[in-house]
């Protein structure tokens, strides 16, 4: 059994899709789902599902609302061990609007994830074979200062490492540099293409991609409908999409993040393991949420 901890988020997602032009002062008939969401808590379940072998246990908190037990019955259902911790306050929560091609916007309370608690998250490193964490804990000021010393902390115990970007606004808004101190202990960098240029400080995708390989060992960049690809020292694999048909892109790049670590830790090689993101990503476009 190899376990996986996955840190990061935890949201409730309330997706929407206007089936109608909104009406800004009266009602727009639309198509709502409300489940368990947030960046990390997508790479975990599509961890969990790649293989039996693998023990995933998602570590974040939530508010004194009422939605862990909402939050938990999701990860325990989608064979996630949930490690919440409760603090007073709201449980984020992020609005989802979804476009008819499929692509979305994203309004975002954070609500008490910015008190997550380092000690707690050190304690679940013990076992450990991999360790990924969400980028959004780079992003906000509360917990940035704790990911560098939990990823330096993993390295020490020759505990492999992921990081996902997760979000292009914000990182303009803080600034690439928040992401300097943790690079050093990275082993494997996420990000959409939009995200990988930003961070890198570069305007060509081919520049970019190659300041970042000389920071981390394995870069993946996912690219929508052009697909992905992943660069590993001097090796540069791609892999085309595979959606067909795409209704909502909520949690495509997360899940393709889970499928493809799933399959790294399992021995898989580079295209091997970018073709199960691309086919995971492709199943999750195919309807309303992450699920």
């Amino acid at each position: 059994m190899t376990r996986v901890a996955v840190v990061g988020d935890v949201m409730v997602d309330v997706v929407v899709q206007p089936q109608a032009p909104i009406a800004p002062t009266s009602d727009t008939p639309s198509t709502v789902r409300l489940a368990r969401g947030g960046s990390a808590g997508n790479v975990a379940v599509a961890l969990a599902g790649q293989s039996p072998d693998l023990e995933v246990t998602f570590v974040g908190c939530v508010g004194d609302d009422g939605a862990s037990e909402m939050v938990s019955a999701a990860f325990l259902a989608a064979g996630v061990r949930p490690r919440l911790l409760t603090r007073p306050g709201r449980t984020g929560v992020v609005v989802s609007l979804v476009s008819p091609d499929g692509e979305r916007a994203m309004l975002t309370d954070r609500g008490v994830n910015s008190q997550l608690d380092w000690t707690a998250v050190n304690d679940e490193l013990v076992g450990v074979s991999h360790l990924h964490v969400s980028g959004y804990l780079l992003l906000d000021p509360h917990t940035r200062a704790g990911v560098a010393p939990l990823l330096a902390l993993a390295r020490s115990k020759d505990v492999s490492t992921s990081l996902d970007v997760c979000s292009v606004e914000p990182l303009r808004q803080a600034g690439a540099s928040v992401f300097d101190d943790a690079l050093v202990h990275v082993n494997f960098l996420f990000a959409n293409e939009e995200e990988a240029l930003t961070l890198s400080g570069h305007d060509g995708l081919e520049t970019a991609l190659g300041a970042l390989a000389r920071r981390v060992e394995t870069v993946v960049v996912t690219r929508g409908a052009n697909g992905a690809l992943a660069v590993q020292g001097e090796r540069l694999v791609t892999v085309p999409a595979s959606a067909s048909r795409i209704v909502d892109t909520t949690g495509a790049g997360d899940s393709a993040t889970g499928a493809f670590l799933g399959a790294i830790l399992a021995g898989a090689g580079l295209e091997i393991s970018l073709e199960r993101a691309m086919a995971e990503a492709a199943r999750v476009v195919t309807h309303l949420g992450a699920g």
